[in-house]
């Protein structure tokens, strides 16, 4: 695939404290005790996709970033890590490097996605329509999508779900009409009803956040609206509007205008504009439009964005959420166990061969226990994964939950459902359920905290 590949790896992101800091950025956060960027390179390698760019916000994480990428992947990739500012949001990152960007076809993947959909079927649909843009699109999570989800601190409410609408062609090949994280209950205007039955509109699907370019288009895009800050919410949603702008404009109709983000549109032109959209559902609809007016090609105003849908037994999720982050841990220690890159025994777990088990402790299926950890008598862990030179006492029981590096544990602890980083101590008797605790925090001896976030200031 002569495509060029942009990673954006992201910064410290607020939606991931305190699990992230400035030595352990989003890209370096560990999955079954490998970086989640891990699972994006390697997954561009098995594409035979080796020469890329990955964009890190923040010069502190891009040297740990960029460290890291030269220690792991030195003889294997081909790796350029670009810095630039921090909160430029996605369409702000590709902006910035975008002086680099020079072929036909731009693959944009983000740094978190975890799955193994093939992504040579995206780049093939991106070609066989000569598409604007085709974005990847996944069964969003049953729970709704994980963003949707708190993280767990005492005082938070659980927000309602918000749901990426997606409108799609009766083919579903192309996309017509886009609007993301809507609250559950959607209100459509009645003039908008016409378009609507006849496009297929989906809240079932999640945007991956992989995306194939026409370099051109999204150059000028990004060029024109230096106000875009997201390519998920300004970039794709312009892209499918202009769609049906082309669209307009091929039917004499006078463009609309812009107001913000929204599209004022006179009372008379309202009908035609619903008739274009439901013209956009007909199959035909961009076959139609392949040729200018005057049946030249030369004078053709259309262009496509189109969909491809991984099918339902695929994994796909994007670690950008403290839930998602524990799901995703889960999932690759379990039903995706085949993307975690390791071997596991019959019993279904992993014990490296360098660490240490007391008598009568017993690690589960579904459970990492990670180089030179060591757990003392009567231990019990369970759907759990444990990283690193941990220490762990006698009688502690680790249930559904991620252990970070060098973490001590003292006897008679009891963890469950919680996320606890690198060098945290657990004094003896501590009681954690439901918990977040960040790197490098004590926890008394006999604490209890339920949904808690423990962090230092």
């Amino acid at each position: 695939m002569d495509f060029q590949v942009v990673v954006l790896g992201g910064g410290l992101s607020k939606k991931l404290l305190p699990l992230v800091s400035q030595e352990l950025p989003n890209a370096l956060l560990p999955v079954a005790n490998r970086p989640v960027l891990s699972y994006v390179l390697e997954y561009l390698e098995l594409s035979n996709l080796k020469d890329l760019i990955v964009v890190v916000e923040g010069e502190e994480a891009v040297l740990h970033v960029g460290a890291w990428i030269s220690g792991a992947y030195a003889d294997r990739l081909h790796v350029e890590v670009a810095a630039v500012p921090e909160d430029v949001g996605t369409a702000g990152a590709i902006r910035a490097i975008s002086h680099h960007l020079t072929a036909k076809d731009i693959l944009v993947v983000s740094g978190d996605l975890v799955t193994d959909v093939p992504l040579g079927a995206v780049a093939a649909t991106h070609r066989r329509h000569d598409a604007v843009v085709t974005a990847m699109l996944c069964s969003a999570p049953v729970s709704g999508p994980s963003e949707s989800v708190s993280s767990g601190g005492k005082d938070k409410i659980k927000k309602p779900g918000r749901y990426d609408l997606i409108g799609l062609d009766p083919t579903k090949q192309f996309l017509v009409h886009i609007a993301t994280e809507v609250e559950k209950d959607l209100r459509i205007q009645k003039s908008m009803l016409p378009a609507v039955g006849q496009i297929e509109i989906r809240a079932d699907l999640m945007d991956a956040h992989l995306y194939a370019f026409k370099r051109s288009v999204l150059q000028e895009v990004l060029d024109q609206k230096s106000a875009f800050h997201s390519l998920k919410h300004d970039v794709l949603p312009y892209l499918v509007r202009s769609q049906l702008k082309s669209e307009v404009l091929l039917n004499g109709m006078p463009q609309a205008e812009e107001n913000g983000t929204e599209k004022v549109i006179s009372q008379s032109n309202q009908q035609m504009l619903s008739q274009i959209l439901a013209n956009a559902s007909e199959p035909i609809f961009h076959l139609r439009n392949a040729l200018g007016p005057h049946g030249s090609t030369s004078d053709r105003r259309t262009h496509k964005c189109c969909v491809y849908i991984a099918g339902s037994s695929k994994y796909c999720a994007r670690l950008n959420s403290i839930q998602a982050y524990s799901d995703i841990n889960r999932d690759v220690t379990g039903e995706a166990s085949h993307l975690s890159g390791y071997s596991f025994s019959a019993q279904n777990n992993i014990i490296h061969p360098s660490a240490e088990l007391g008598a009568k402790t017993t690690v589960g299926p579904h459970c990492i226990l990670g180089e030179g950890s060591q757990m003392g008598d009567k231990c019990s862990v369970k759907r759990s994964v444990i990283g690193r030179h941990c220490r762990i006492g006698p009688n502690v029981k680790v249930v559904n939950s991620v252990v970070m590096n060098h973490v001590t544990i003292g006897e008679s602890c009891s963890i469950q459902g919680s996320i606890i980083c690198s060098n945290v101590q657990l004094q003896e008797r501590a009681i954690l359920k439901d918990c977040q605790v960040g790197a490098g925090f004590v926890v008394t001896a006999g604490s209890e905290c339920k949904g808690e976030v423990l962090a230092k200031k």
